[in-house]
């Protein structure tokens, strides 16, 4: 924008320039060589005295002796039936043709002009006074002039690309705050602000921008304590649970720890609800996913369900948040549980590569008949609802990946969740754990 401004700032006072200079530069030429002209003719003015008293060639070079131009050898004095006084430059004819006139007149040779002014004498007799007008007599000063008129042109431009670079960066700078402002707020800075700055229409526009900051902040400030309030109920019938289990004696025992770690679940949910935005926009992948398949093997060795994970052993940075890649995780583990017989082995294997990190869930179950229908509608059949592949779809769309699904190696399907990362790929990890 500035380079734009700076060049339409040339274009327009180049042009404005142009106008007035061209016209004034002709007008001091001409003045310029009216200027020697008129010289010219106070000295043939001074001579007409002399004349009127003598014809005297003595007499008349003495007198144009006294004349700068005579001085110079610029001046002549052609007496009609006498001789010519001085150095003559005019053709005869001309001369004669003044002779006849009663006006001066100019003729053009070549190196300047001769001025010819015709004087009567006494009688019948008369004189033509001759001068002569260098050419560079008729510029004098005109190069000067033109030098100071093009300094004033240049001034005029280096000006206005000032003056024009100022307001155009006083715009960009403002546009630049206002797209910084905004990027800091996507990506999750909650207290970015911006002070109105610049023309009225960014001014209000950093208005705009700081209404919809405060609102955003409003809606998720509401929505953390819909949330965590939401969870805190989930205590009253989980606290009643637990008493009941109590009652049971040692045969509930498995019971009593699963409910242990959903108590430990719905705090964690209460204490990220209430805990504010974070900028953080990344985490560990691999320690993600060892600290969830260490939480869901206790239910695996439960239901005989040999397990592996491949490839977290060494970090991997992927580009979510953790709890967001928590919720993937656990609902893609979820699927596998609740859609494939008990005994059914699965395996969860981590990719990075040169800008993509890559989560592969795979189970050893029937699979899902349609892939792509089920990709298309959200549920992968057999009573799905398909809540956790729109869960793993929204995350890995929202860094520019992409959701697959696949048959496993193991013999049923297999969730892709690629996430899109500009992180350099690094050293491969290999199994954390085989189970028997």
């Amino acid at each position: 924008m500035r380079r734009t401004l700076a060049a339409l700032m040339v274009a327009v006072t180049s042009m404005v320039a142009l106008a007035f200079l061209v016209p004034l530069a002709l007008i001091v030429r001409e003045t310029a060589q009216s200027r020697a002209v008129a010289g010219a003719e106070r000295q043939a003015s001074a001579l007409v005295p002399v004349l009127a008293l003598t014809t005297r060639s003595d007499d008349l070079g003495h007198a144009m002796a006294r004349t700068e131009a005579g001085r110079r050898g610029l001046l002549a004095v052609h007496v009609q039936g006498g001789a010519t006084v001085g150095t003559p430059r005019a053709p005869a004819a001309q001369v004669a043709g003044a002779a006849a006139g009663t006006r001066a007149s100019t003729v053009a040779l070549d190196g300047g002009y001769v001025l010819l002014r015709p004087v009567a004498l006494d009688g019948d007799r008369g004189a033509v006074i001759e001068v002569f007008v260098p050419a560079d007599d008729l510029n004098r000063g005109v190069l000067a002039s033109w030098a100071v008129l093009t300094g004033v042109a240049v001034v005029l431009v280096l000006g206005s690309v000032l003056v024009g670079d100022r307001l155009g960066a006083r715009v960009v700078r403002a546009a630049r705050r206002l797209g910084t402002a905004a990027g800091a707020l996507g990506s999750g800075d909650l207290s970015e602000r911006i002070h109105p700055d610049g023309p009225p229409e960014l001014k209000a526009a950093a208005n705009a921008f700081n209404t919809m900051a405060n609102r955003v902040t409003q809606l998720l400030a509401a929505e953390r304590e819909l949330a965590a309030d939401l969870s805190h109920r989930l205590r009253t019938p989980l606290t009643a649970l637990k008493l009941s289990l109590d009652q049971l004696g040692p045969e509930a025992e498995p019971s009593r720890q699963a409910l242990a770690r959903l108590e430990t679940e719905v705090t964690t949910v209460i204490s990220a609800a209430r805990r504010p935005s974070r900028t953080a926009r990344s985490c560990d992948a691999a320690q993600v996913l060892r600290e969830r398949l260490a939480f869901w093997s206790a239910l695996a060795e439960d239901q005989g369900r040999p397990w592996r994970l491949v490839g977290a052993t060494s970090p991997v940075r992927a580009p979510v948040p953790a709890g967001e890649l928590t919720a993937v995780v656990d609902a893609l583990l979820g699927n596998v549980f609740r859609h494939t017989p008990e005994g059914t082995a699965f395996s969860v294997t981590l990719h990075e590569g040169r800008d993509v990190v890559g989560i592969l869930v795979a189970d050893a179950g029937p699979g899902i008949p349609d892939p792509e229908a089920a990709l298309e509608r959200g549920a992968s059949g057999s009573g799905s609802t398909g809540l956790g592949l729109d869960i793993a779809r929204r995350l890995a769309e929202s860094t520019g990946g992409s959701l697959r699904l696949d048959r496993s190696s193991l013999g049923g399907t297999q969730v892709q969740v690629w996430l899109r990362s500009e992180k350099a790929p690094g050293p491969r990890g290999g199994d954390v754990r085989a189970a028997p």
